[in-house]
């Protein structure tokens, strides 16, 4: 057997509407926001007593996307700083390609990333860049340059 496809990743937060706007500046679409506290969800996930609110979002045209989880009952439980620098343990990073990098950059700094390093040339292949979003969110940005 192998992979068939990846669907999402989690991400769990605690200022849902920021991040939402963050990764909306990015380019992608919010399919939906829900409240989730079923009885099946605390099988899956393994806590006690879970109410959440889910916001699933999209790359237009393409499969996969990001899911965000607000926890309301139980708290989200923090490790760490929230600029952990990249060589801290644990998902640093999810990488986007975007098709300008430096309008993508000037767009989501409207809403409060900064840029963690600089914008730099790959070779002939890419420009790369890593962007901090609310609550310390690292995002790879590469534009192609072919």
């Amino acid at each position: 057997m192998t992979i068939q496809r990846m669907d999402n990743v989690l991400i769990v937060v605690d200022d849902l509407d920021a991040v939402i706007a963050f990764f909306v500046e990015l380019g992608m679409e919010l399919q939906g926001r829900w409240p989730l506290d079923e009885p099946w969800v605390e099988r899956v996930i393994g806590l006690a007593d879970v109410r959440q609110e889910i916001a699933m979002l999209r790359i237009p045209g393409v499969p996969g996307g990001v899911e965000l989880a607000k926890f309301h009952s139980p708290g989200a439980v923090r490790h760490g700083p929230v600029d952990a620098p990249t060589n801290t343990l644990g998902i640093r990073r999810v990488m986007f390609a975007v098709d300008d990098i430096e309008a993508t950059v000037s767009r989501v700094k409207a809403v409060g990333a900064d840029l963690v390093g600089e914008i730099v040339r790959y070779e002939d292949q890419f420009l790369l860049c890593y962007v901090r979003g609310p609550e310390g969110i690292v995002v790879g940005l590469a534009e192609p340059l072919s």
